[in-house]
């Protein structure tokens, strides 16, 4: 909880996050009623600190009126608080389960789209598009908020992460960004969370609900959700199509731009005043100002095929299989490989890499060490009872050699407990490990 913040009189919480606390406050130089975001942690780490700057810097640099005003970045003990405008209740507030009219919703969701074209125009990714982090006034005015993970880049290659560790938020995820594609974070992710965003809004639901993470990113990436009209009967079949096309598996079957979203939108808008809002051919005016290379793999096929199928055999028996791929440094084998995460969340499986690099060639079994710190990684995020029993499966395994494995995989001592030292070797077994 945050104390004091001189010349700010501290009000209601409005928000609490994993990281951050957010507070409606009074700023007593003028009495002007503000927002505060501010860093949880006594303590906040160099990345939680360097959040915090950047989402001050990108708002000053989008000089947008549907985007949240900063006023200031104070710096109070050993924490910084981001001041900012106050602005309204979040969307999932204001919807609360009442269901929107067709026009009411068409109003709202073109401002959306039109200040998300407008952040894409000044090259940054939001990366965390959802109800809660767009506001609403009393007049419906829309601005978005929450730039904390934004990015400059045109493009972010994610890493595989547990479910935890992942930036944004789940329901809203995009397939890319869980890390699981192989493929990249570019503009249109935003607008699968745009598609996600909207679907809730039309339908009061989301397009994937469950409370088990792993299933939220298989449905994400291979699941198809109910079609907004199926949800609602009274919702014309082309909003369904505009909301379907969000919310494409593949980024090059999305809109390219939100641009392309918000004229859809306007002419849906157009067709209520004249009574019914028939079917047209949607994306007609989708042209994307950003340069975006298709992502696919191409004259993998066979490839991929072999992969696949030797993964469908393993999963079906619980059998072990060796494949090796070879070839030229830089041709795409670690692009082939990582085609295969799709099928791995399928079977609730662990997907670990090691690579040899001719940088480390001095160390021995690197590649292996690689493979199995991710799995460590992976496996110290599960729940109490996995962790339980993945603990009592190692220590069956390692037995007295437990410390040997730990001195080379750290990580492999949070699961299993502090190990005793490893017994001393003889001179003869010393003289004979070295020959």
């Amino acid at each position: 909880m945050m104390s004091a913040l001189p010349g700010y009189t501290l009000g209601t919480i409005l928000h609490t996050g994993d990281r951050t606390l957010v507070y409606r406050s009074i700023r007593e130089c003028d009495r002007q009623t503000v927002v505060i975001k501010t860093l949880k942690a006594d303590f906040p780490t160099v990345e939680e600190t360097a959040r915090l700057k950047q989402e001050y810097q990108i708002l000053m640099d989008l000089p947008l009126s549907g985007v949240i005003k900063p006023y200031k970045l104070e710096q109070y003990q050993k924490r910084l608080a981001l001041v900012l405008e106050d602005f309204g209740s979040d969307l999932k507030t204001f919807v609360a389960g009442k269901i929107l009219a067709l026009k009411d919703w068409l109003a709202i969701t073109i401002q959306i789209a039109s200040i998300l074209d407008e952040i894409h125009r000044h090259q940054i990714i939001h990366k965390d598009i959802k109800p809660k982090n767009i506001l609403i006034s009393p007049h419906q005015e829309i601005k978005i908020i929450d730039f904390s993970i934004a990015s400059r880049l045109s493009k972010e290659n994610p890493f595989l992460s547990p479910p935890s560790l992942l930036e944004g938020s789940l329901h809203y995820l995009s397939p890319e960004q869980s890390g699981r594609m192989n493929r990249a974070i570019d503009y249109r992710s935003d607008l699968y969370a745009l598609g996600v965003t909207f679907y809730e809004l039309l339908t009061l639901r989301l397009p994937f609900e469950s409370d088990d993470p792993l299933e939220l990113i298989h449905a994400h990436i291979a699941k198809q959700p109910i079609p907004p009209h199926q949800v609602r009967q009274d919702i014309p079949v082309v909003i369904s199509n505009i909301i379907m096309k969000l919310l494409a598996k593949n980024a090059e079957d999305r809109y390219q731009s939100a641009f392309g979203v918000k004229k859809d939108l306007e002419t849906a808008l157009q067709l209520t005043t004249i009574g019914e809002i028939k079917e047209f051919a949607i994306a007609q005016h989708d042209t994307s100002g950003h340069l975006l290379i298709p992502q696919k793999l191409y004259g993998r096929e066979a490839e991929v095929a072999t992969l696949m199928q030797a993964f469908a055999r393993i999963a079906k028996v619980e059998n072990i299989e060796l494949l090796l791929i070879s070839g030229y440094s830089g041709i795409g084998k670690s692009s082939l490989v990582n085609e295969i995460y799709k099928p791995i969340l399928q079977q609730r499986g662990y997907f670990i890499a090691g690579k040899f690099d001719q940088f480390q060639r001095d160390i021995p079994y690197t590649s292996l060490i690689q493979a199995f710190r991710m799995l460590m990684q992976q496996l110290l995020v599960e729940s109490a009872a996995n962790l339980q029993v993945w603990k009592t499966k190692l220590q069956q395994a390692l037995g007295e050699n437990a410390q040997v494995i730990v001195e080379v995989i750290p990580e492999v001592e949070l699961l299993v407990g502090a190990q005793p030292p490893v017994p001393a070797l003889s001179r003869s077994a010393q003289k004979n490990q070295t020959m």
